[in-house]
């Protein structure tokens, strides 16, 4: 599956929370709109992937994955300080600080987003999500250089 744009790596998102201190943290989906500003978050994985692609290709992938939780305690606000502590908790568990970051939340089915920039202003730090996108892994066998319409697999390449 390919990202665009490049998802934050988890040490890149640190670094950012580091900077931001106090400042309040705010999540913007892929559309502009953002989360409630009472989220918690509530769980800190590594998600391994293990699986074979359809020109038949092992492949893995590891991420970090951050879920996210808008409760009903509408006073609550998560800092950035407080955010870099809750990473900090997890780092045991990831074991690596060059993992992709992802966040799941219910937006408003249960989705999963790359954490692909922040931004700051007196108050906030704001990490905008992006979009994730499907992609077919193996082209070179299933669209070999001489078939010009890529939107079908061609016919015996042995894929899909």
């Amino acid at each position: 599956m390919k990202l665009s744009p490049i998802p934050l790596s988890l040490q890149q998102l640190v670094e950012a929370l580091n900077k931001a201190d106090g400042r309040i943290v705010r999540f913007e989906l892929p559309t502009t709109s953002l989360l409630t500003p009472h989220v918690h978050v509530t769980e800190v994985a590594r998600i391994d992937k293990k699986f074979v692609d359809c020109g038949g290709t092992l492949r893995t992938d590891s991420s970090c994955r951050l879920q996210v939780y808008q409760a009903d305690d509408t006073e609550h606000r998560i800092t950035a300080a407080k955010f870099a502590q809750i990473l900090a908790k997890g780092a045991s568990v990831l074991g690596s600080t060059n993992l992709p970051v992802e966040v799941e939340t219910e937006a408003p089915y249960l989705s999963v987003f790359p954490i692909i920039a922040t931004r700051m202003d007196d108050k906030q730090v704001i990490l905008a999500l992006g979009i994730r996108h499907t992609a077919c892994l193996a082209e070179d066998v299933c669209f070999p250089a001489n078939l010009q319409n890529k939107s079908a697999c061609a016919p015996g390449s042995g894929c899909c």
